[in-house]
């Protein structure tokens, strides 16, 4: 397996990654948490097509496409944790004959992490706050909240949404999952732990939401790692964290089975996926060494092997193409877009 690598561009304090798929090709999007900086989309073989999504405002946290809707997506814009009160917002944008055109749809204070579940013919909208309010950026006093709803089809609509659970301190960790049977869930981590929500079957029926463990959970990112039918759990702790681990269920309980050896400082970044195949776990630290790494498991044992170093991963994206693996990282420390090329 060979990974090289492609510094696509400069973005300054690069911190979301996502990807647009539409004219039959992926569009590789990095957009920066800092104020007034370009967000950019890269596409073609080589990504040598560049187009401009926004150049302001900036505090872009979260990125994702609307289903069933080839160039629209969601995006939170203006979230500032040094700001009081938040303006943190989602946006949806529409991509029209005279460009990317942009509407506010829900403000919300301190919006970080969202999604859009589609079930049956239903967009779901699900949104967490990293907190409530807060008096300025060291104040967790104020725990976050979950909150649900139904995305109309335009954004000419009103998005009503309501709150499906509250006293999450420091809710910082998500990632989306799906059953054996391909019904998607997610996965929130906080102070309080690791929850499970999955979205109701019908508009008649409730969310459900339990524990899956206790914890300081900052991240979280979920895969069968060793094929054996079960999915594993890896998880960054506490909130900005300086340990990363994996957890098995083990006889009706989740035991820690892997710790990641290198000293790390604000471990901020984790995706799961196959790479040319291999179930994997990809973490990126910010500080220190600020490294990209990934684990497999190979032979009954973990295998750990850095990517690259001194760049900072603030979030990762993974995309399985013909061919090649591409590993996105928003390398906030190198301040920085890349890609990763993993080939056989």
């Amino acid at each position: 397996m060979n990974i090289s690598k492609i510094k696509l561009d400069d973005i300054k304090r690069c911190y979301a990654v996502s990807n647009i798929f539409y004219d039959d090709e992926n569009h590789l999007i990095f957009a920066s948490e800092d104020p007034n900086v370009v967000c950019k989309s890269f596409s073609g073989r080589n990504f040598e097509v560049q187009e401009e999504l926004w150049k302001e405002p900036g505090g872009c946290m979260s990125i994702i496409q609307i289903p069933n809707k080839e160039k629209e997506f969601l995006a939170i814009q203006e979230f500032y944790m040094k700001v009081s009160p938040s303006l943190a917002k989602v946006v949806w944008g529409k991509k029209t004959e005279n460009g990317w055109e942009y509407r506010d749809i829900l403000k919300i204070p301190y919006i970080h992490r969202f999604d859009i579940y589609r079930v049956g013919n239903i967009n779901y909208f699900i949104g967490a706050t990293i907190a409530t309010t807060k008096q300025n950026k060291e104040d967790w006093s104020v725990p976050g909240r979950i909150y649900v709803g139904k995305l109309p089809e335009t954004p000419d609509e009103e998005l009503k949404v309501e709150i499906l659970r509250d006293g999450m301190y420091r809710n910082h960790g998500y990632y989306r999952d799906y059953d054996g049977s391909g019904n998607v869930c997610g996965y929130f981590g906080c102070d309080d732990g690791l929850y499970k929500v999955i979205p109701p079957e019908n508009e008649n029926l409730d969310w459900k939401i339990e524990k899956i463990l206790d914890g300081y959970i900052g991240e979280v990112s979920i895969i069968d790692i060793d094929n054996d039918g079960v999915k594993e759990i890896m998880t960054i702790e506490p909130f900005h964290g300086n340990e990363i681990h994996i957890y098995k269920e083990i006889d009706g309980k989740w035991s820690r089975v892997y710790t990641y050896e290198n000293e790390i400082d604000f471990a901020h970044s984790l995706v799961a996926g196959t790479l040319r195949g291999v179930p994997t776990f990809i973490a990126g630290v910010r500080r220190k060494d600020a490294e990209l790494f990934y684990v497999q498991f190979k032979d009954g044992k973990f295998v750990t092997k850095i990517i690259d170093k001194e760049v900072g991963p603030a979030n990762l994206y993974l995309i399985n193409e013909e061919g090649r693996d591409l590993i996105l990282s928003a390398n906030h420390t190198a301040n920085e877009a890349a890609v990763y090329i993993v080939e056989d």
